[in-house]
């Protein structure tokens, strides 16, 4: 959370964190976090989820009393029910040689963490201009909810899906091979839950 407040404050948006809100924890399944070979924490991400109900996703907020609020809103409630995750606080250190490896790394991890937790879908919001670097594992922009000007005028914001059944048919090409390797990896350590989707 500390890294995520340093990048978040780099361009202004700190209050998109709601860092008082959420740094103790109690909103968070899981954190995901990348590491260099010395333990120097190079990026992360927190996960909230699965969602019982509309109105504990984030994204609803962002939408609220703007044009797209019902689509979103419609877009969790159809996906509750197979299990919906929402990922938040992504962050990557910007003077890292590493950049893209570990933005990659983290956006697999929308397809890891609902396999994990017994979820389908994975949902997050991002400005436009950055959206396309978190789709390389499969997450389609939600064409039809309009960008909203979250946290200010400056950013146009977007809804995010990942869907743990047809991921493959979106995926960047080279992060499949990456993608398979740890989803078996994970399938040997952990097992899977029952849908298991992404692996049919």
């Amino acid at each position: 959370m500390d890294g995520a407040l340093r990048s978040y404050r780099r361009f202004d948006v700190e209050e998109a964190l709601a860092y008082d809100a959420t740094i103790d924890g109690s909103s968070t399944t899981v954190f995901v976090v990348a590491l260099d070979e010395t333990g120097r924490m190079l990026g992360g991400t927190r996960i909230q989820g699965p969602y019982q109900h509309v109105d504990e996703a984030h994204a609803v907020t962002e939408w609220e009393g703007r044009v797209g609020e019902a689509a979103i809103r419609k877009l969790i409630a159809d996906r509750i029910p197979e299990g919906l995750l929402e990922f938040k606080s992504a962050w990557v250190e910007h003077d890292s040689e590493h950049r893209i490896a570990v933005r990659e790394g983290l956006a697999r991890s929308a397809i890891h963490i609902p396999h994990l937790l017994g979820a389908r879908y994975a949902l997050s919001t991002a400005a436009d201009s950055v959206a396309e670097g978190w789709r390389v594992s499969g997450g389609s922009v939600v064409w039809w909810i309009p960008a909203v000007p979250y946290p200010n005028d400056r950013y146009r914001t977007v809804a995010l899906l990942w869907d743990t059944c047809t991921f493959r048919r979106h995926a960047v090409e080279s992060q499949l091979p990456l993608l398979e390797a740890e989803l078996a990896e994970l399938a040997a350590q952990v097992g899977m839950p029952p849908h298991a989707g992404g692996l049919a």
